[in-house]
């Protein structure tokens, strides 16, 4: 009735029974937003979020919370860096307690640089670190976007700049991770565009202090080379996370984890066989070590060595075992 009654105004149709059945329907309207207390008069807007929606937001955020740090927790491994994260909820917690009783606050910075082999998290843990920024109120979306040196840095003057802009316009609100980023500034010539990122990333993140996380990451001693590069880059990162190597029994979970998460499992010879080719793997740390990223490409060679060896298996389509299981025959050195 309300459509109509507008596409009737609107055609300058302003007979005296459409005029009356507006007139009514607005009434009702208005009778309606006071006695549900949504009603703002005068030049405030016509609407607006009641107490109790604010609460519930509040609750929701705090159940999320909790969720997202018991998943922390669930995570193989990581002791070091569970623990950093841990301080670093607690330390925001507190700071807002304070600012809500009117007390001064520090200035926390929420940058951090990843330290670690490829592997080991680094990843995993940004994701699970938008989301927990979000819950807490620290950022207002809670996405992560993820790029490289190849997402930001261009071929011409000033390309590279507007690229590094769009991209920290992309992750407001959230997080921004950019993984080797010592890519930027390692070993590269005068006509390079890799430090035009860098000035347009430090820019950024003075401009949106409070809108934007960013988190480097790599290998240790490159990144530490990366923060000295300039020098405004190392006092932006108050926090520094070490991610160590998987120890074998961690990489051994991992794995079982992830079949499980698949419905397969590894019969007892299996996970024997599984343990001797990931304990001698873990000691010899070839160059090409990837931790967890070893052990994902080491769980699909074994899913697909499986279904070649079951798939002409008679009476394999009714056997959730077969389907299931897989034997040392499935598993393959990384050699």
């Amino acid at each position: 009735m309300f459509g109509k009654s507008i596409m009737a105004l609107r055609k300058a149709d302003i007979s005296g029974n459409v005029a009356k059945r507006f007139t009514a329907y607005m009434e009702r309207m208005e009778a309606m937003l006071k006695e549900y207390a949504v009603w703002r008069p005068r030049s405030q807007k016509g609407y607006r979020v009641v107490e109790p929606a604010v609460e519930v937001a509040a609750t929701e955020d705090a159940h999320e919370l909790d969720e997202l740090l018991a998943e922390l927790g669930s995570l193989v491994g990581l002791t070091g860096v569970k623990h950093q994260v841990n301080i670093m909820v607690n330390l925001i917690q507190v700071q807002k307690m304070r600012a809500n009783l009117g007390m001064r606050t520090a200035d926390i910075s929420k940058h951090m640089v990843f330290l670690g082999n490829p592997g080991t998290g680094k990843t995993t843990i940004a994701r699970l670190l938008a989301n927990i920024y979000r819950a807490l109120g620290v950022l207002r979306t809670g996405q992560l976007v993820e790029v490289d040196r190849s997402g930001l840095v261009r071929g011409y003057v000033g390309q590279t700049a507007t690229r590094t802009q769009e991209v920290v316009d992309e992750a407001l609100g959230g997080v921004l991770f950019i993984d080797e980023a010592y890519a930027l500034t390692v070993g590269k010539g005068e006509n390079d565009f890799g430090q035009e990122a860098v000035d347009t990333l430090l820019k950024a993140m003075e401009d949106h202090r409070d809108d934007l996380v960013v988190i480097v990451a790599g290998y240790t001693d490159l990144m530490e080379r990366f923060l000295d590069s300039n020098p405004g880059l190392r006092s932006r990162f108050g926090t520094r996370i070490v991610f160590d190597d998987y120890t074998a029994d961690e990489l051994i979970a991992i794995l079982q984890q992830q079949l499980a998460r698949q419905d397969y499992a590894l019969s007892p010879a299996a996970l024997e066989k599984a343990r001797a080719l990931i304990e001698q793997r873990v000691a010899d740390k070839p160059d090409n070590f990837a931790n967890a990223r070893d052990i994902r490409n080491f769980q699909e060679r074994a899913i697909a060595n499986h279904a070649v060896r079951v798939a002409g298996l008679a009476g394999a389509e009714d056997s959730k075992e077969l389907l299931s299981t897989i034997e040392p025959e499935d598993l393959e050195d990384w050699s």
